[in-house]
């Protein structure tokens, strides 16, 4: 019971501030709840749920190659600015930081739901996104504000 309190008070959260990402994952994990015999789905869904997370926005984010608006010559160009490279090394970053990322949520489930916690009123109340790639360009971001160096 304690778990459809906690997964509709993140509903309700969310749906006050308007945050559609989080409203949609917490209706879809109620959702899935109701149906029956779903309890060997959760286990599942929380232990490959990131990597196909991982695996859509990696589509999103290859569109633009398969929509030509990316091309070799954007590729090269990204090498030939401080911002490309700053970003390109800020992906690299975050690549590594979350392989031990998902080590740890592996071996801790304690920081998991820290995480989880952190991630919600991250989320909710400062109005983030809950996202892995998206990181890598908010720690380029702030590196190139820092820096004050920009694509023109």
């Amino acid at each position: 019971m304690e778990s459809w309190l906690f997964l509709g008070l993140i509903l309700l959260v969310a749906l006050i501030v308007k945050n559609a990402s989080l409203s949609f994952a917490a209706a879809a994990v109620l959702l899935i709840k109701l149906i029956p015999y779903t309890s060997k789905w959760l286990p599942v869904i929380q232990s490959r749920g990131i990597n196909w997370g991982v695996t859509v926005i990696s589509v999103a984010i290859l569109v633009p190659i398969a929509t030509g608006e990316i091309g070799f010559r954007e590729l090269i160009g990204v090498f030939k600015s401080p911002v490309g490279v700053i970003a390109v090394a800020c992906g690299i970053l975050v690549a590594i930081l979350s392989r031990n990322g998902v080590s740890l949520l592996a071996s801790s489930p304690q920081v998991t739901v820290a995480l989880v916690i952190g991630t919600i009123i991250g989320v909710v109340f400062l109005h983030g996104v809950a996202a892995g790639p998206v990181i890598a360009s908010g720690i380029a971001y702030c590196i190139i504000s820092l820096l004050h160096i920009s694509f023109n």
